[in-house]
C-alpha cells in the first residue's frame, strides 16, 4: 500500500517513521516545501520505502499527481489548510485523514460527508491524541456498559523538567492560545452547555515524579463527542492536565489581554496575540523532554451494579529513539487510523471522526501493540479520578456543581 504525508514536521516525521516499519506498507510519500525537513528524514530513517517531495501543499496542480494512487493521505500540515486538501483528495478519490486543531476547520471537512458516501471515501479529521485517541476510549468504554451515567477525560503533555514555566510547547503556540480563550463544551444533566475555559480546576495525582498536577477546561479537546453523547450521558467533561500553577501564570498573562487578535497600534498590523505566539514559540519552545498523561473515568452500571471502568497511561520521552510522548501519542493513532482505512478494514465511506470509523476495540488492541503504554481497570463503585491508586468506591456517582461550574473531586462530596 502507499500512503502519503504532507508535512514533515515534527508530526509528520514521526507518522513517516511509523508507517515505513510496517510490513504492509510498500511506500510512504512525505511532501513539505522545506528540503531541511525532507533531508533529516532521509537520512533519520534511510529506507528505500520513502519517497519525498518539495512542494507547497496549497499547489494543487503539483500536488494532485502525486496523491493519486495513494490508499490514504495524511495531513500534518497547518490546519487551515485541510478542508481544501480534504476536497481535492475527495475529488481524486483518495482517504484523507487529519489531526483536526481547530473544530470551525474540522466542522466544513465534516460537511463533505454526504458527497464522501457517494463517492466511497473516507474524510476523518481529529486523528491525534486529544482530539482522537481519547474519544476513540471514550466511546470504546462506554461500548462496554449497560446504562452509561458519566466520562471524565483527563490527558495532557508535561515537561519533565517543569521549570522555569511549568509549561513547554509540543505542538502550537497558536492552538494553546486557542484552546485556553475558546469556549468550552460539555455536558451536564444530559445537555449541552458552555463553560470559560481554564476553570474547573481540580488537584489530580499520579505516581512520581509527577505526584500532585492540576487539570482544567480547555477547548478543543472533545471536539464534535459531547454533540454525539448529548442526551445519552449525564456527565461529559474534558480537563488538560498540567504542572501546578499553569493555569492562574496563563489568566494572568491572557487577563492582561496578550491572547486578543486587536492591533497593538494603527501603524502595524500586529495583533496582541501575534506578540504573545512569539514570545512563546521563542521560550517554550524547542527540544524537550515529555510525557504524556492520560486518565479517562467511566462511571455507569454493568449487571445492574454500580461501576467504574478507568483507562490510564503514563507514556514518556523514548531515549532510544529521541522521540517526544506526544509525537508518538499522536502519530500512532493517526498512522493506525490510516492503516485501517487504507488496507480497506474499514468500509464505505463519509466524512466523521475517527471515533465512529475505526473498530474501536480492534483499534484499542493495536494500540498496546504497538507500545503505548495504556492499561484499563475495573472497580465496583464510583472511584475517584483524581487520585493514582482510586481502590475507594462511593456510594453515588459524583455530579457537577453547576454553581461554581467546578466538578468537585468525587472523593471530596
Amino acid at each position: 500500500m502507499r500512503i502519503t504525508i504532507i508535512g514533515a514536521g515534527a508530526i509528520g516525521s514521526a507518522i513517516a517513521s511509523f508507517l515505513v516499519r510496517q510490513p504492509e506498507v510498500a511506500q510512504v510519500q512525505v511532501c513539505d516545501a522545506r528540503a531541511r525537513n525532507l533531508q533529516e528524514l532521509h537520512d533519520r530513517l534511510q529506507t528505500s520505502r520513502l519517497r519525498s517531495f518539495q512542494i507547497d501543499a496549497r499547489d494543487h496542480g503539483v500536488l494532485e499527481p502525486i496523491l493519486q494512487g495513494s490508499q490514504v493521505v495524511i495531513s500534518a500540515a497547518p490546519p487551515q489548510l485541510n478542508p481544501a486538501l480534504a476536497r481535492l483528495c475527495l475529488e481524486l478519490g483518495v482517504n484523507f485523514c487529519d489531526m483536526g486543531g481547530n473544530d470551525q476547520i474540522v466542522r466544513q471537512e465534516l460537511d463533505l460527508h454526504e458527497e464522501a458516501v457517494k463517492r466511497a471515501v473516507w474524510i476523518v479529521p481529529n486523528c491525534g491524541l486529544a482530539p482522537g485517541l481519547v474519544n476513540i476510549l471514550c466511546l470504546h468504554g462506554i461500548d462496554q456498559f449497560d446504562e452509561v451515567e458519566a466520562a471524565y477525560l483527563r490527558v495532557g503533555d508535561v515537561p519533565l523538567d517543569p521549570h522555569p514555566f511549568n509549561f513547554r510547547i509540543s505542538w502550537s503556540a497558536e492552538k494553546v492560545i486557542e484552546d485556553y480563550t475558546n469556549p468550552v463544551q460539555l455536558i451536564r444533566e444530559g445537555q449541552l452547555e458552555t463553560v470559560e475555559p481554564l476553570t474547573g480546576m481540580e488537584r489530580i495525582r499520579f505516581e512520581e515524579p509527577f505526584g500532585e498536577m492540576e487539570a482544567f477546561y480547555t477547548a478543543g479537546g472533545l471536539s464534535t463527542l459531547a454533540e454525539q453523547l448529548a442526551g445519552r450521558i449525564q456527565v461529559l467533561d474534558y480537563k488538560s492536565i498540567r504542572w501546578p500553577c499553569h493555569a492562574s501564570q496563563m489568566r494572568f498573562v491572557l487577563g492582561l489581554g496578550f491572547g486578543e487578535p486587536r492591533s497593538i497600534d494603527v501603524r502595524t498590523h500586529l495583533t496582541y496575540r501575534d506578540v504573545l505566539v512569539r514570545r512563546m514559540r521563542q521560550r517554550l519552545g524547542g527540544h524537550y523532554e515529555d510525557a504524556v498523561l492520560l486518565r479517562i473515568a467511566i462511571h455507569g452500571r454493568r449487571d445492574g451494579q454500580p461501576c467504574t471502568l478507568l483507562y490510564e497511561m503514563a507514556d514518556r520521552y523514548d531515549q532510544e529513539q529521541q522521540i517526544s510522548a506526544m509525537r508518538r501519542c499522536t502519530a500512532i493513532p493517526t498512522a493506525l487510523v490510516a492503516l485501517m482505512i487504507a488496507s480497506g478494514e474499514v468500509k464505505g465511506g463519509g466524512a466523521l471522526p475517527p471515533e465512529q470509523v475505526v473498530p474501536r476495540d480492534r483499534f484499542y488492541r493495536r494500540l498496546i501493540e504497538h507500545g503505548l503504554p495504556i492499561t484499563h481497570r475495573w472497580y465496583e463503585g464510583y472511584v475517584d479520578i483524581t487520585h493514582p491508586d482510586p481502590e475507594r468506591a462511593l456510594a453515588e456517582p459524583p455530579a457537577p456543581d453547576r454553581k461554581s461550574q467546578k466538578r468537585q473531586p468525587a472523593s471530596s462530596r
